[in-house]
């Protein structure tokens, strides 16, 4: 309802100043006579209105074009009627004009010989179809120009409003992926030690406190999404088996620069789902360091692959990060993963400026 508001006092505003504009346009054409009289001569009333009445013919011709030919016939693609149409209005009015002027300046200008009186003037009929024919030019050529930048503001909006509604699906479906993963955990973790289960219950009210209030915003500040990835390192690290070597580095706080939320979780969770294995020596590393504008996460984890069966987390976490990165840094940032020997690496590079 509000936006349906806001969109119908654009278009007021908008229509408004067209008006305007226009109003002031026609102001200095009509002004222009007076401007450019030259020196040694006098600038009548009745040569005024005599030279004005060419004018009017010129800005008639341009309005006709400009509200009802071009709307009527370009837009829907009929060029052949267009010049048609405007030929023939164009012929019409000069051969008006010309008569109006012979009468006009040969009756009411009596201190100006303007020329022999006849029935029709051909140089002065030429040059008002020359003149028209650049008229009608400018229309169609600020209509065209206009209409474009109306059609281009319109798919900005419809873009803008696709891609909103795809990055709030996307964040939907994280949310849901990362709880299944973490809930997974807690429970495998209950039937090993119920202590250690109680306190990542606790852990994971902190994580839901973040995900049910900050995740609802587009951007937070840097050090809440440092903190929140560094609760989830805590929660996971609670089940890990003695094999696994676990080295964080994640910075306590941040320079107050604003980030996405949810953005490096989805490379933390797929170190834990493929680095950790039972019985076989494992790691993970995870490095986030912020430079200047750019704040970097690297991680990497051995690989052990999970098999065709195991669908845990359904495998979209990857998937939507990078989608996600495409919509609200479209070219601020460096996003890579893959299989290094026997080391998977994702490095994530975020330009915050």
């Amino acid at each position: 309802m509000c936006e349906n508001q806001d969109m119908e006092q654009q278009r007021k505003i908008e229509k408004r100043s067209s008006a305007i504009i226009g109003f002031v346009a026609l102001i200095m054409i009509f002004s222009l006579p007076l401007i450019m009289t030259p020196r040694h001569g006098t600038m009548t009333v009745e040569m005024y209105i005599g030279i004005c009445s060419s004018i009017l013919a010129y800005v008639l011709v341009f309005f006709i074009n400009y509200y009802v030919l071009i709307k009527r016939f370009i837009f829907n693609k009929q060029w052949s009627w267009f010049l048609i149409v405007n030929l023939v209005m164009i012929a019409a009015v000069a051969l008006l004009l010309d008569v109006w002027n012979n009468y006009y300046f040969t009756h009411f200008v009596t201190e100006m010989r303007r020329r022999p009186v006849s029935p029709f003037f051909w140089p002065f009929i030429l040059r008002d179809c020359i003149f028209m024919i650049f008229v009608v030019s400018l229309a169609v050529g600020l209509k065209m120009t206009l209409q474009w930048y109306k059609v281009e503001q319109e798919k900005t909006k419809i873009e803008a409003m696709a891609s909103q509604a795809e990055l709030k699906g996307l964040k939907n479906q994280l949310n849901p992926h990362f709880l299944f993963n973490t809930l997974n955990n807690i429970y495998s973790l209950m039937n090993i030690d119920s202590d250690k289960a109680q306190n990542a219950i606790l852990g994971l009210s902190k994580i839901l406190r973040y995900v049910l209030y900050d995740d609802s915003q587009d951007k937070v500040p840097l050090e809440k999404e440092l903190s929140f990835t560094r609760n989830y390192v805590e929660l996971m690290s609670l089940r890990l088996p003695e094999n696994v070597r676990l080295e964080v580095n994640i910075p306590e706080c941040g320079s107050g620069k604003m980030i996405a939320p949810l953005i490096f979780i989805s490379l933390v969770e797929n170190a834990f789902k493929h680095g950790i294995s039972p019985d076989t020596t494992s790691f993970i590393e995870i490095n986030i360091v912020e430079k200047n504008d750019e704040v970097n996460c690297e991680v990497r984890n051995s690989y052990f692959p999970k098999s065709k069966e195991d669908k845990s987390g359904s495998g979209i976490g990857l998937e939507n990060l990078s989608r996600r990165l495409q919509l609200i840094y479209p070219s601020k940032h460096t996003f890579v993963c893959g299989k290094r020997a026997d080391v998977y690496v994702s490095e994530l590079i975020i330009n915050m400026k």
